[in-house]
């Protein structure tokens, strides 16, 4: 086996990311550690087994899910303690991320067992690089609670946070998720659902979260499949409401260009107003 392969050192845990959708989103690596460890630990092994005779590996699966993880946790730190490697997958995409695995990793951590990452796709990820907003400052909330009214405490207490928002969603309450986003958190914030990844119908739609709303419930087929929301941070506090996106573009102009040429350039690429841009700018630069 190559350096860069796997290595059967004792006790190695592996978390290996899987195909969102596309079955050909694998990483060679990754198919080469699913065939070299002695057990696989997955969600859904019947999910999971498709994706293993797609790639022809045939290594032994073990289910390990929310409703049974605390007992199978047991048995399977006894195999990597006892020198065993073991892989940990979830349905899709990278595990641990609002799916199982985090009671097993915490706890080789704690004995001091190696656990190793395969990196490769994930839903949040893949959604955030084709959204159009902001991706140098974002944060991860995984899905908000069912009831609307926890929902909407949480968008409140959400409603301020700088950097784009990223939640999952299932088909069932998309429409009241994308409601209660357009009531919660204004008419004019910008918005994105990136529906089924990767897969035949994948779709990204852009608007306000209004807009969003509207369109997802007008629309029985948008509201079916695998669900990623994005939420542009609030336009900043400060001047006459100039958004953050511009700010952050012109701060970065202003290191090669001066403030007017900065301000215009900013304006330019992020559809801001220039001279409210450069008002603004003027006074965070004023010495």
């Amino acid at each position: 086996m190559s350096e860069r392969g796997v290595s059967n050192g004792a006790g190695v845990l592996y978390v290996v990311a899987t195909p969102i959708g596309n079955l050909d989103d694998f990483t060679l690596r990754a198919i080469e550690v699913l065939k070299t460890v002695q057990r696989i630990a997955a969600e859904d092994t019947r999910h999971t087994r498709r994706l293993l005779q797609y790639h022809g590996i045939d290594t032994p699966m073990v289910a390990l899910h929310e409703h049974n993880e605390r007992q199978v946790m047991g048995r399977i730190l006894g195999w990597l303690e006892q020198g065993g490697s073991i892989a940990l997958v979830s349905d899709a995409g990278t595990p641990l991320i609002s799916d199982p695995g985090f009671p097993l990793v915490r706890e080789c951590r704690r004995r001091g067992l190696r656990v190793s990452p395969v990196p490769g796709p994930s839903a949040m990820l893949a959604a955030l690089s084709v959204s159009g907003l902001p991706a140098d400052s974002f944060c991860f909330h995984g899905f908000l609670p069912r009831q609307v009214s926890a929902r909407r405490e949480k968008l409140k207490q959400l409603a301020k946070a700088g950097g784009t928002s990223i939640f999952y969603e299932s088909a069932h309450r998309i429409a009241g998720m994308l409601e209660d986003c357009c009531q919660v958190l204004g008419p004019v914030r910008e918005g994105v659902v990136a529906r089924e990844l990767t897969k035949q119908y994948e779709e990204v739609l852009s608007g306000t979260l209004c807009e969003l709303a509207r369109t997802v419930e007008g629309d029985p087929l948008r509201r079916k499949g695998e669900f990623v929301v994005l939420i542009a941070p609030p336009q900043a506090e400060a001047g006459e409401g100039v958004s953050v996106q511009a700010l952050q573009v012109a701060e970065v102009l202003l290191g090669e260009l001066p403030l007017k040429q900065a301000a215009a350039l900013a304006a330019k690429i992020t559809g801001e107003k220039k001279n409210r841009l450069y008002r603004e700018l003027l006074a965070r630069h004023r010495s």
